[in-house]
């Protein structure tokens, strides 16, 4: 994954000092300052910081500012990851005047510049300001010619965006944006299709009732994609063995025999990799449709124990037919989940209902090296 460096670096500044400095006219001393300062900062604190600085660079009001960026997106490298302080420029100095016109022409402004990058981050702070009168504009970005522009639409108001700040109305009336994903999960970009699925899937976390009856909607006319837009929407019920989701993507409760899962060793090394297996039979006297996952139960730093669903297989097995499941899980080293040594557990869950925890010890990085 890149760092933040290589998202927001030496060149990236550069890019956007010329552009600033060819449609001022004059000196930008504070962005010259801050390209100094970004060491050590995480990938959001330089764009904050550069946003600041253009800030200042670009004196005035909002209209001094949309005036010089719009003369700025004539340059042909005024794209890229320059774009994310950019446009939170724009938004904090319309936000600052609380006015109609400046309000509206952010709006504007950030659906001209989305396909440079994406203004899904900045349009939070709209949001925030006003969210139904943002809404009546965005909604008219999904007739849009352009892909990015109808991505926004559905992307920069997912209530759980990552990076982004919360919007604490979207979560609180989570069925104000389905107009937007009814206007869109159709659409020919897969681009923004698959972003109309993520924002199904923030969705679910808050009402997961409201998802079900939207993807159900949905699937009574489909067209070819919509299948796997609801399949991708609804991920997390899923994994979290929701009945709803299950029946409606045609897991419904069978009659099956799971002999396992069957841990391979009871210790695992630090870095290593858990082995596991099972046999999956259909006792049932039609066939089942079955979507098969695991559940690796981790241990904390309290000794308690957390559950996280991982995807398996998905199988229709004939009456009586049987088939086994194998698996390695990993528990190298990544930036996103801390490990910790003592029991652990795995356990294997088909069209949502559970087995008993298998456990098994991942042994701590010393003892792993001193058995090596």
């Amino acid at each position: 994954m890149p760092t933040a460096d290589e998202l927001i670096g030496p060149e990236v500044v550069q890019s956007l000092l010329r552009s600033i400095r060819s449609s001022t006219g004059r000196a930008v001393k504070e962005l010259e300052a801050a390209q100094e300062t970004l060491d050590g900062l995480s990938l959001r604190e330089r764009s904050d910081r550069l946003r600041d600085a253009l800030l200042v660079d670009v004196p005035g009001d909002y209209w001094a500012l949309q005036e010089t960026l719009r003369r700025a997106s004539t340059d042909p490298e005024f794209r890229g990851w320059l774009i994310w302080p950019v446009t939170s420029a724009v938004v904090t100095r319309a936000a600052q005047e609380e006015s109609a016109e400046s309000f509206q022409d952010a709006l504007e402004l950030l659906a001209e510049l989305t396909n440079r990058l994406t203004s899904e981050f900045a349009i939070r702070t709209l949001l925030r300001q006003d969210l139904k009168g943002a809404l009546a504009t965005i909604q008219g970005w999904a007739e849009s010619e352009d892909e990015h522009v109808r991505r926004l639409a559905s992307e920069g108001t997912r209530p759980y965006l990552p990076w982004a700040v919360r919007v604490p109305e979207l979560t609180a009336s989570p069925g104000i944006t389905i107009p937007l994903l009814d206007a869109l999960y159709r659409d020919e970009s897969e681009y923004v299709r698959r972003s109309v699925a993520n924002h199904l899937n923030d969705l679910s976390r808050d009402a997961p009732e409201l998802v079900l009856k939207t993807a159900g909607r949905w699937l009574e006319a489909p067209a070819e994609t919509t299948m796997w837009v609801v399949r991708h929407g609804l991920r997390t019920l899923i994994k979290k063995g929701y009945p709803g989701a299950l029946e409606l993507l045609g897991f419904g409760p069978v009659s099956a025999d799971i002999d396992g899962p069957h841990v391979a060793e009871s210790e695992v090394p630090w870095g290593g990799s858990v082995k596991f297996s099972a046999t999956v039979r259909n006792t049932g006297t039609e066939s089942a449709k079955l979507a098969i996952d695991y559940i690796i139960h981790h241990r904390k730093a309290n000794g308690a124990q957390s559950a996280k669903t991982f995807k398996l297989t998905t199988r229709i097995l004939d009456p009586g037919e049987s088939m086994i499941v194998e698996r390695e899980h990993s528990f190298r080293a990544i930036t996103t989940r801390r490990y910790y040594a003592g029991p652990h557990a795995v356990a294997l869950q088909v069209n949502g209902q559970a087995t008993e925890p298998v456990s098994f010890d991942l042994r701590g990085p010393e003892k792993s090296s001193r058995s090596s």
